[in-house]
Formats: structure tokens, sequence, C-alpha cells
């Protein structure tokens, strides 16, 4: 907390307690009928007021100074986040740059290495679990 807004929060409540004690005097003055009294504890209490409200503005000043120099950190810290994303962006730009530059990594194979694939023609079993040599058609009808 900004030092200005504690000493005027501070300096207020003080003053706004001390008012109650000529408050006090002047409520038991006017059961009394003591207008001397009255008038003596009312400046008392006119000038706790004025200290109080002086140090309410006082309080007010310091809370916006306060706020002032918590939007321009905030403001500091977007700027540096916004840089170092743009550092970070550069970065990542110039690893796809290299990445792009060199050669990819290939592999060639010899003749000796290639296997020759042969491919086979589909199998059906029987039941008992031999291979059935024939031909089989399916004929496949739909009605509607």
């Amino acid at each position: 907390m900004h030092t200005k807004t504690m000493e005027g929060l501070v300096g207020a409540s003080t003053n706004v307690n001390l008012l109650n004690t000529p408050m006090r005097v002047f409520k038991e003055a006017r059961r009394r009928g003591d207008t001397a009294t009255m008038e003596r504890a009312m400046e008392y209490a006119g000038d706790f007021s004025e200290r109080a409200e002086k140090y309410q503005v006082k309080a007010n000043e310091g809370m916006k100074e306060e706020a002032e120099e918590a939007r321009e950190k905030e403001k500091l810290e977007r700027e540096k986040a916004i840089e170092k994303r743009r550092e970070e962006k550069e970065k990542l730009e110039d690893t796809v740059a290299e990445s792009k530059d060199t050669k990819a990594d290939t592999v060639e194979g010899s003749e000796d290495t290639a296997k020759p694939v042969t491919v086979k023609e589909p199998v059906i079993y029987t039941k008992t679990g031999g291979v059935s040599q024939g031909e089989q058609s399916s004929n496949i009808s739909v009605s509607v």
C-alpha cells in the first residue's frame, strides 16, 4: 500500500474517533443548557472534522497514484510478455528455416538386400482344416 494512502486513512480514522469526545461534551452541555461549553465543543468538533476531510483527500490522492503506478506496471509487464513471444516466434522460425535447409536422411537399398515379394491367391479352408482347391463362385440375389 502506498505511504500517502496509509497516512490518509489512519489520519482520517483517528480524527473521526477524536470527533466523538467533543460531540459527547456538546450533548451534555446542551442537556445542562451551557451554551458557552456547547460552542467550544462545536469548535473542537469542527477542527477534527476538517482534519478528517483533509486526510480523506490525501488518502484519495494516494489511491489514485497507486492505481496509476499499478497500470503502468501492468503495461510494462504486457510489453515484456509481447517481446518475449516475439523472440520465441523468431527462434521457432529460425529453427524451421534451418530444418528446411538441411537435407533429410534417406535410406537407399541395394539389390542384394531387396527380397522379391510374391502375391498369393486367397485360400479357402474346409471344415476339416484342409485347403479347398476348387473355384467357388457365390451368387448374391437381393429382392425388393
